[in-house]
């Protein structure tokens, strides 16, 4: 029986809402909320959706997502756990250049699989400080040594059996340790070998140490067992050095170019941040100059920057990669304060456009809340997503946790903070020749959010649902489709943000995954 098919003439007069170059020309400042787009035509898997990119004109990753160069999200915790996640950490500058060093040289030395910093008391410490430990970094087992720090002399281990019914807190842990240790040799374990001894041992603790006998690092029991629970994914970010991908930020002052040179010479670093507010400026522009001519192999980033007129400055000055976003992160008060900046969507979108006529990705730096935002950004052009109160709270963030009001919790503040401003940030806003500050930024807490290896993964898997409700295989094919038109938008009034949350209920418990 033959079948009738309807037909009709069809033509863009009646397409559903607005291609890119129509929504963001109209002259309003749109933030990632203030838009929205209409899903696409479905016909492969969520798991097919590729969103590996470039970061720089030569640096690519699997996850496009990095950690943002802020005091209490990025140091080397923080950068081990987005590289080994095949994302990327940059370790913030608001500190001495010999701690920053420090930082990057023990990210780049990680062996994936140990304990990044194994913590340590001397004998004289005592069960008192275990206490005060456990409760501000949430453990109670330390490794003894002669200093009180990695690189010392390995006297013993203390764990909650040793100390579980001692009295008296002032008890040294001299007198409790225990010295009949397994150790391995720091030079020849692999990670595969420790975990192999470890069980062979059926210890949860295994000290690795040089031939002098002094701590170098640690291996252990719940370690392994955790990240064999953590859905990685995949590879790991590593440089053309074989080690971890890590990134660092830099200032633009004269003293920052002896910063650069150390950074790249003493410690490997991979690509620098020129970090600053506003990167539109002479400063900056003379800094990038210097790093390309003193060291033609480190890739620079640059910013940030808001405008198409501020990204073709850069990008033609010789810049690999650009930071996009002012004042649009959850601490930040510049377009309170002075009046300037964009909403991200419109920023991302115009600042992707002109640098994609020139072969240079941008990074998405600030206002990103959730998964959503997330798509919206790398839909919108960018190439990766920073994040800094996304990533501020967790384990591998900096900072000590504390209770307030019965959540645990952990400081989280913005770089333009009169807290941050003391320690030296205020460079990053051309104020450190003022004797007034002028804050750009708030400091707060922000609650225990776990694991970064736990949250990033469904992150990026959230994301990838969303790539295939856009009907996009890759970043590359989204950003085709961005730019023909075939992806289409709507902005949303305030109604209908709130119609696409969670609404109309007594009472619920919203869980991500």
């Amino acid at each position: 029986m033959a079948t009738n098919h309807l037909q009709c003439d069809f033509d863009e007069s009646i397409l559903d809402g607005f291609p890119a170059s129509k929504l963001f020309g109209q002259g309003v400042s749109y933030t990632y909320d203030d838009v929205i787009f209409l899903p696409g035509h479905i016909n492969f898997a969520a798991h097919e959706v590729d969103l590996s990119s470039h970061i720089t004109r030569n640096i690519r990753l699997r996850t496009p997502l990095v950690s943002s160069p802020m005091d209490t999200v990025t140091e080397a915790e923080m950068a081990v756990a987005m590289a080994t996640l095949g994302g990327c950490g940059f370790i913030h500058y608001n500190m001495t250049l010999e701690e920053q060093l420090q930082h990057v040289q023990v990210a780049k030395r990680h062996t994936p699989g140990m304990v990044v910093r194994p913590v340590c008391l001397p004998p004289s410490a005592t069960v008192a400080d275990l206490y005060d430990l456990k409760e501000r970094k949430g453990f109670g087992s330390v490794c003894v040594t002669d200093t009180g720090s990695v690189g010392g002399k390995l006297l013993g281990l203390v764990t909650n059996r040793d100390y579980d019914f001692v009295t008296n807190t002032l008890t040294p842990l001299a007198d409790i340790m225990t010295t009949d240790l397994e150790t391995a040799d720091a030079e020849e374990v692999t990670a595969e070998g420790a975990q192999e001894q470890l069980r062979a041992s059926r210890r949860g603790k295994l000290p690795l140490v040089d031939r002098e006998g002094r701590l170098v690092g640690l291996a252990t029991r719940t370690l392994f067992r955790d990240d064999a629970r953590m859905p990685f994914g995949g590879p790991h970010s590593v440089a053309p050095d074989g080690r971890l991908l890590v990134g660092a930020a830099v200032g633009t002052r004269p003293a920052d170019r002896e910063r650069v040179r150390a950074l790249r010479e003493e410690g490997n670093v991979d690509i620098v941040i020129l970090d600053s507010s506003q990167g539109d400026s002479t400063y900056q522009l003379e800094m990038l100059s210097h790093i390309k001519r003193e060291h033609p192999g480190l890739d620079v980033i640059c910013g940030n920057v808001v405008t198409s007129v501020q990204a073709r400055r850069l990008i033609e000055g010789g810049a690999d990669g650009l930071r996009v976003g002012m004042g649009s992160g959850s601490i930040c008060t510049t377009q309170e304060v002075c009046a300037v900046g964009r909403g991200q969507a419109t920023a991302v979108y115009h600042t992707a456009r002109l640098a994609k006529a020139y072969g240079v990705p941008i990074i998405a730096d600030g206002g990103i809340q959730n998964s959503g935002h997330i798509v919206k950004a790398l839909a919108l052009g960018a190439s990766a997503v920073m994040a800094g109160s996304l990533f501020a709270g967790t384990a591998e963030a900096p900072g000590d946790y504390m209770v307030v009001n019965g959540s645990r919790v952990k400081k989280y503040r913005g770089m333009g903070s009169l807290e941050a401003m003391t320690k030296g940030s205020e460079a990053r806003y051309h104020s450190d020749t003022q004797s007034l500050k002028i804050a750009q930024g708030v400091a707060g807490t922000v609650r225990d959010k776990g694991s970064v290896k736990r949250n990033v993964p469904y992150l990026i898997q959230a994301a990838k649902q969303g790539f295939q409700d856009l009907g996009a295989r890759s970043l590359s094919e989204a950003h085709a489709m961005l730019a023909s038109g075939q992806m289409r938008l709507e902005c949303r009034t305030g109604a209908a943000q709130r119609e696409g949350g969670v609404h109309d209920l007594h009472s619920y418990e919203k869980k991500s995954w």
